[in-house]
């Protein structure tokens, strides 16, 4: 089910994608924390924008949304794209039911260069 939120791509050999963490723009002794978050409705955007400005890496769980509001859950989508575009991030969908969004200082590898 394609819902216009990610454009689809090959598939790839599993294990393909990674997150790659720029170790050179890091802070000294500045750890990385991932946090595993749901988007349940529009509000809960800001919360996620927060936590990827604070330099978190957020595996946010969309099912909950695209089941109930996919207006809702795009508009959630697009409020973040632009948020990761703006600060240099990176935003991918895996599946139909997780986003990875990333701070400037770790990029998403796809398989390709």
């Amino acid at each position: 089910m394609d819902f216009g939120l990610f454009k689809k791509k090959p598939k790839e050999e599993p294990g393909e994608e990674f997150v790659e963490v720029d170790a050179d723009k890091l802070k000294e002794g500045q750890e990385v924390s991932m946090r595993i978050e749901t988007l349940a409705n529009f509000a809960d955007a800001d919360r996620v924008q927060n936590l990827v400005r604070e330099g978190n890496v957020v595996f946010l769980r969309i099912k909950q949304l695209r089941m109930n509001d996919i207006g809702e859950l795009k508009r959630a989508v697009d409020k973040l794209r632009k948020t990761c575009a703006a600060m240099n991030g990176d935003i991918v969908g895996v599946d139909e039911d997780f986003l990875i969004i990333t701070p400037s200082f770790a990029k998403i590898y796809r398989g390709r260069e």
